[in-house]
C-alpha cells in the first residue's frame, strides 16, 4: 500500500524550487554569455522547458537528477522511508517528461536534457548545437 508522506516531508519537498534553480541558472549564464537570447519556461510549449531559443527550435531542460530518475548515484537513491510512493511519483514524473519530449519533437523542436550530475557536459553539447547552426546559417 501506497501512503502519502508525512506532513514534515511533504513541507521539505515542497519548498523545493521548480524553476530559476542553480543549474538552470548555469546554464542561462553560459548561453547569454555566448551571445545566445532565450526564452524561459514557455507555458504555450508541451512540458514547459526551462529554456526555449525560438530561433534554432532548441528546447532545453535542466533536469534534477533525482526528481526525473536519472541513472546517476543522485537518481538511482530514494528515500528508505516511503519507498514505493517515491518510486511512483519519479516513474510518473520519467513518463511525463517522455511524453513531453515525443510532442516537442513532433512539433519539430529538438529537446537536450540537461542533467545537474553532468552540467558542464549538457552545457558543452548544447553550445557546440548551436554554434554550428549559426556558422551554418551566416
Amino acid at each position: 500500500m501506497i501512503k502519502a508522506p508525512s506532513p514534515a516531508r511533504s513541507r521539505n519537498m515542497a519548498a523545493i524550487k521548480g524553476k530559476n534553480t542553480k543549474p538552470e541558472l548555469i546554464v542561462r549564464r553560459a548561453l547569454h554569455a555566448h551571445g545566445y537570447r532565450f526564452r524561459l519556461h514557455r507555458r504555450d510549449l508541451p512540458g514547459n522547458p526551462d529554456i526555449v531559443l525560438p530561433k534554432y527550435r532548441i528546447a532545453v531542460r535542466v533536469n534534477g537528477c533525482f526528481w526525473h530518475g536519472h541513472d546517476c548515484r543522485r537518481g538511482r537513491n530514494l528515500p528508505k522511508t516511503n519507498a514505493e510512493f517515491w518510486k511512483t511519483k519519479i516513474e510518473s514524473n520519467i513518463r511525463r517528461d517522455q511524453i513531453a519530449r515525443t510532442r516537442l519533437e513532433e512539433a519539430g523542436w529538438h529537446v537536450y536534457d540537461i542533467w545537474d550530475c553532468t552540467i558542464q557536459n549538457g552545457i558543452t553539447e548544447v553550445l557546440a548545437v548551436l554554434d554550428q547552426r549559426r556558422l551554418s546559417s551566416q
